[in-house]
C-alpha cells in the first residue's frame, strides 16, 4: 500500500489552469513518456527540465482548473511528480489526477508553510505532511477505494486488477 512520499516542493501559486499544466499544443500526444516531457510548459519552457522524480507539487487554490483533460494529470504523472497539494482542486482534476495513479491531497495549511525547494513528506495512512523543521500539517486521510486504486498506480490497472480475480 501507498503509504509515504518524500520530496523535494514545487511551488505553484492560484488558478494552476490545465493548459498550463499541459498545454492544448500537445494534445495530438498520444505516449504519456513524450507527455511528461511538456508538463508545466505553460509556465516556463524550461520547467520540464526542472522537474525530477519525486517532486511535490504544492499550490494554491483552484488547481487544475479549465478544462477537463486528462493529460494534465497524465503528464505530471509522467513527469515524475509524486502528489500534488493545494488548498483546493477543479473536481475534474482532482478525479483525473487519484485516476491517473498520483495522490491528490487537500490543504489549507501547507502552501502557505512551505517554501519552493523545502523537503516534505505526505504520510498517507496517518494523514499528515512533515515539513523539513519537522513540524506537521494534517490532512483529511483518503478512504480505503482512493488507496484502492493508487496502490494499482491508477484506474485503469485498479480495474483491470479487479477484473482478473473475478476470473
Amino acid at each position: 500500500m501507498i503509504e509515504k512520499v518524500k520530496g523535494r516542493v514545487i511551488k505553484l501559486g492560484d488558478n494552476i489552469d490545465t493548459d498550463v499544466i499541459y498545454p492544448g499544443r500537445y494534445l495530438p500526444i498520444i505516449d504519456a513518456e513524450e507527455m511528461g516531457l511538456h508538463a508545466l510548459e505553460g509556465l516556463d519552457p524550461d520547467f520540464p527540465s526542472k522537474i525530477k522524480k519525486g517532486d511535490i507539487i504544492i499550490a494554491g487554490k483552484n488547481f487544475g482548473c479549465g478544462s477537463s483533460r486528462e493529460q494534465a494529470a497524465t503528464c505530471l504523472k509522467s513527469a515524475g511528480i509524486s502528489a500534488v497539494v493545494a488548498k483546493s482542486f477543479s473536481r475534474i482534476f482532482f478525479r483525473n489526477g487519484i485516476n491517473q495513479g498520483i495522490p491528490i491531497v487537500v490543504s489549507d495549511e501547507a502552501p502557505d508553510r512551505v517554501n519552493d525547494g523545502d523537503e516534505v513528506e505526505i504520510d498517507f495512512s496517518t494523514g499528515e505532511i512533515k515539513l523539513s523543521e519537522g513540524e506537521t500539517i494534517s490532512f483529511r486521510e483518503f478512504p480505503d477505494f482512493i488507496f484502492s486504486i493508487l496502490d494499482a498506480g491508477g484506474l485503469i490497472p485498479y480495474v483491470k486488477n479487479k477484473l482478473e480475480v473475478e476470473k
